[in-house]
């Protein structure tokens, strides 16, 4: 019989509550769910704990941490509290709702559907806008430590009057409160509005007054505190006016206050103060005369009062009184703007010496033997043989080397090194045992002399093999932090490493405290999750020992343990005291110096070899800045990883700032090891920065930078068909004046828009010198060939055209190395090695070396000549170049700096040349026996050359009849 509903009869399908298991298991698997979600948040932050431990720089995290949470604590709570406390109050003076309009009776079934849960809707209000708050400001962390911490400068602005540190640490500060304060009188305020109007404290379209006096005097209320925050804010920005950026025609980017800042817009700030604290009185009034009349008056005479006091105001005086005599006008400021610059950037020591580019020396000799002296003229390019090292010293397809090497000294020389360091993407079998505990390191330091290459034009090593030999001797040839070291490793434990290869496979364990320990299962767990990596829990590859080895390029572990420095963009390596240390500059930067210009330090520091190579890009904080020092020399052991900072600029008040919130972190300069001082240099993105700069801050008149006559550029690379700036060179020269040497990073510019020379600087980046970080600036004074016109007539002559039809006749590549340029005797030296590469050619050789001597004073009266020559090898080249013809010319001269001695004899010179070929052929020999081929290689082309000699030897003996 169906039931009343139609359903037709039988038993009824009822749902009951789960049994008491389903519900213990259901119970079970939330618990657990949300245990897991926690363990996955709390992975990562056990693992940041858990590296900086193992660095010994946990005071960084720890400091980084409870600054972070105190503010997310504190303006959490004021914004929660703020905004909690203004719905709360919105509410108790909500009017009597007896009589019901149409608007609210409207309302009441969302007060209705509010009402039971008003408390946790209140609570869920307050503790949302909390977090986002907290959130906010905790990323302020760097605020808040510089302006707790700051120390003074020393040195005052020139309008206010006020120490620098003000305006780099507490004007950022206050900036942050205030941007706080106003988001803190919006949010309360239509939190508080949209309470009185739900409960009918404010009116739309009911007939009658609008609002309740409560609810009057409550808004009004908070329209006051929110206009005393404008009033605040126009007083700040007062001093605002002193770091604020605008453009300026007559040069570009500009920072601090112009004519019409002075003299309107900071008189016109002063007058909106006291407006906006007037209206803000009328706001407070209010609370006693229950109406908006006042206020509102106050408020647009407010409104008005900034179109026209604080924008058509100084429009008229930009108008009337600055543009018809501007140069006159802004000279006082310009000067402020030039004076301000040249000190934040550390130039305002740097002052331009006028060079003719006239020679001083007419004789031919004499200039050929001063070119000797003049530099040590580096013929390896570090941006070009970095495959011809991979092909000669790779010895292994998981081992690479840097696409651009690194120039350093070596007793005394100019030395070009690179790291043999570990390439994953090598691994002849990639799984994950392979990848992260078998090939864990790369091994050895591959030098090669900088003015130098042998007979077929590859570099001379001084150190090279596996494990590396030559003149460095005994060092820990490891390297498991490097620049190319990107992935984890898990060493220490029950897997073996690869060592290298040498006669079969040599094995190690490493034994070091590096890396954090694996032998925990939580450690295990932890890294697991924040790895995406399940295999580390359980594999068996990890035990009693293991070390997880992460975090590993020295610019990376640098920003890590101090993350308020920028860092510069190549770290390079050297042995020091037996042990690689990659050598990182770093620099501590503001962006609130007054009247400075601003710089975009990923543009000024890019270059023809920047763009593209991530490797060596700028690592910025902040990447706006117009205040920078290299106040910090950091270390990386190449081995252990240890980071160690040392202070190198002990005036910096930047650093002293962060060394006061940072304690301990920084060692001191006295604790640089002598070794270590040796490697030490100026660094390339400082000098960039500095370059750029000066192509309009060498000009310390104010009337000329107006006029920008006087403006430089720098110049593109010659070398290089992209369009990028020309990288600074590291090349030990002699500056006009000098008596020997420096090891110094040069540069040169042109004038806006020309392609001859406008200026050429050097820094003596030589970290023992006592002159360490003078910048020499030479201007110069007559019309010189630039380095583009010097690259243009070399690319015209006969000899290279023809030299270029025969490689590529020959399927060959040319490439042209770095074009340096050296001050020689009033005229200016360029030297420029050119390379090829042929098609079955696995790295180019040295093949030509270009050598132009720019004189604008020729003893023929013609004006901007030059003489380029292009020969087989330097020594010929100079030779070439001064019109001197060398008094012995050996068939196949070494390709370097240096001229080599004569024979006294021809007969001594095919006794030598024999005897080379016996000692090249024994050691051939030899190699041979032990399965060395590299060494038999080297052998075999020592022996081509001393035949070659001999024969030449003969020849001569025969020709002059001095030898049977």
């Amino acid at each position: 019989m169906p039931d009343r509903g139609g359903s037709p009869s039988g038993p009824r399908m009822r749902v009951g509550r789960p049994s008491r298991r389903a519900r213990t298991l259901l119970m079970t698997l939330g618990v657990l769910a949300v245990l897991a979600m926690a363990f996955v948040m709390f992975a990562g932050f056990w693992t940041d704990w858990l590296w900086y431990r193992s660095v010994e720089y946990s005071s960084v995290f720890t400091t980084t941490l409870w600054t972070k949470i105190g503010l997310f604590a504190v303006f959490g709570l004021l914004m929660g509290l703020a905004v909690g406390l203004n719905i709360w109050l919105a509410y108790r003076l909500r009017p009597p709702l007896s009589a019901m309009s149409l608007e609210q009776q409207s309302l009441d079934r969302y007060r209705m559907g509010v009402a039971p849960f008003k408390k946790w809707v209140l609570l869920a209000v307050t503790v949302l806008v909390g977090l986002i708050a907290g959130a906010s400001a905790s990323g302020q962390w760097r605020t808040w430590l510089m302006w707790v911490n700051g120390v003074k400068f020393g040195q005052k602005d020139p309008q206010f009057g006020l120490d620098v540190a003000f305006y780099a640490f507490d004007l950022p500060w206050y900036r942050f409160l205030l941007a706080f304060g106003f988001a803190a009188a919006v949010l309360s305020l239509i939190a508080a509005a949209l309470t009185h109007y739900l409960y009918g404290g404010l009116r739309i379209t009911s007939p009658g007054a609008r609002a309740t006096a409560a609810a009057t005097g409550h808004l009004s209320v908070l329209l006051g505190i929110f206009v005393s925050l404008k009033a605040v804010a126009y007083w700040l920005d007062r001093y605002g006016l002193a770091v604020k950026s605008s453009d300026f025609k007559a040069t570009g980017n500009w920072t601090g206050l112009r004519y019409v800042d002075a003299n309107a817009y900071l008189p016109a700030k002063t007058i909106l103060f006291c407006i906006a604290a007037i209206c803000a009185v009328l706001f407070f009034a209010t609370l006693w005369r229950r109406t908006w009349q006042l206020p509102v008056i106050g408020f647009g005479l407010m409104v008005l009062s900034a179109v026209l006091i604080g924008g058509l105001y100084p429009a008229i005086v930009q108008k009337f009184q600055v543009q018809p005599n501007e140069q006159a006008k802004e000279a006082p400021y310009i000067q402020k703007n030039i004076d301000a610059t040249r000190k934040a950037y550390a130039i305002d020591s740097t002052k331009p010496e006028n060079y003719s580019g006239k020679s001083t020396v007419k004789a031919k000799d004499q200039l050929r033997t001063d070119a000797d002296s003049a530099a040590s003229y580096r013929v390896l390019d570090p941006n070009i043989v970095s495959p011809t090292f991979q092909q000669l010293e790779q010895k292994r397809k998981y081992y690479q080397f840097p696409t651009t090497l690194d120039v350093d000294r070596y007793q005394g020389k100019d030395t070009v090194i690179g790291l043999r360091e570990l390439n994953i993407k090598g691994i002849p079998k990639r799984n994950w045992i392979n990848d992260h505990f078998t090939y864990t390191h790369g091994y050895g330091a591959i030098m090669a002399k900088g003015t130098q290459t042998d007979a077929n034009g590859s570099p001379v090593f001084t150190e090279s093999g596996l494990p590396t030999t030559g003149d460095v001797g005994e060092y820990q040839q490891r390297i498991y932090y490097g620049e190319k070291t990107d992935q984890y490793s898990i060493v220490g434990g029950p897997q073996k490493e690869l060592d290298y290869e040498e006669n079969g496979e040599k094995t190690t364990s490493y034994k070091e405290k590096s890396g954090v320990s694996l032998s925990g299962a939580f450690n295990r767990a932890a890294y697991a999750v924040a790895f995406s990596e399940p295999q580390i829990l359980y594999s068996g590859a990890i035990g009693e020992g293991s070390r997880i080895l992460y975090n590993r390029t020295p610019k990376e572990r640098v920003e890590a343990v101090a993350p308020w420095l920028t860092i510069d963009g190549d770290a390079y390596p050297a042995v020091v005291n037996g042990r690689i240390q990659w050598i990182v500059d770093a620099y501590t930067t503001t962006n609130g110096y007054p009247y400075a210009s601003r710089t975009t330090l990923g543009d000024t520091t890019a270059d023809s070899l920047t763009v593209g190579n991530q490797q060596r890009a700028v690592v910025a904080q902040q990447n706006q800045v117009n205040y920078i020092r290299n106040s910090v020399k950091a270390t990386v052991d190449a081995y252990d990883g240890t980071v160690n900072l040392y202070q190198w600029d002990t005036q910096d008040p930047v650093l002293k700032t962060w060394m006061k919130a940072f304690p301990d972190t920084v060692k001191a300069k006295s604790e640089i090891d002598g070794d270590l001082m040796e490697h030490l240099r100026y660094p390339q993105d400082m000098f960039k920065v500095q370059r750029e700069l000066l192509t309009r801050y060498h000009v310390t008149d104010p009337a000329q930078f107006y006029s920008g006559s006087d403006a430089w550029q720098v110049p593109d690379d010659p070398t290089n068909k992209d369009g990028n700036a020309v990288p600074p060179y590291y090349l030990s020269m002699k500056m006009p004046g000098d008596t020997a040497q420096r090891f110094s990073l040069t540069t040169t510019f042109t004038p806006n828009g020309r392609p001859n020379l406008g200026g050429f600087m050097a820094v003596d980046a030589d970290a023992t010198s006592k002159e360490y970080g003078r910048l020499r600036l030479l201007r110069v004074t007559e019309d010189v060939p630039g380095p583009a016109q010097v690259q243009s007539k070399l690319n015209g002559l006969p000899d290279v055209a023809q030299f270029v039809r025969d490689m590529k006749g020959a399927d060959s590549d040319i490439q042209y190395g770095n074009l340096l340029t050296v001050p020689l005797d009033g005229g200016f030296l360029y030297v420029e090695p050119v390379y090829a590469q042929g098609r079955n050619a696995l790295y180019p050789l040295l093949k030509k070396v270009a050598v132009s001597y720019v004189d604008a004073d020729q003893p023929d009266g013609d004006t901007t000549k030059d003489t380029t020559v292009f020969e087989d090898n330097l020594t010929d080249a100079l030779n070439a170049v001064f019109g001197v013809e060398a008094p012995t010319k050996p068939t196949t001269p070494p390709k370097d700096g240096t001229t080599p001695p004569a024979p006294t004899t021809n007969d001594a010179a095919l006794k030598a040349a024999i005897a080379d070929a016996q000692k090249a052929y024994d050691a051939g020999e030899a190699a041979l026996q032990k399965g060395d081929w590299t060494a038999y290689g080297k052998a075999q082309e020592d022996l081509q050359d001393a035949l070659q000699r001999a024969a030449d030897a003969g020849a001569k003996l025969k020709s002059t009849g001095s030898g049977g």
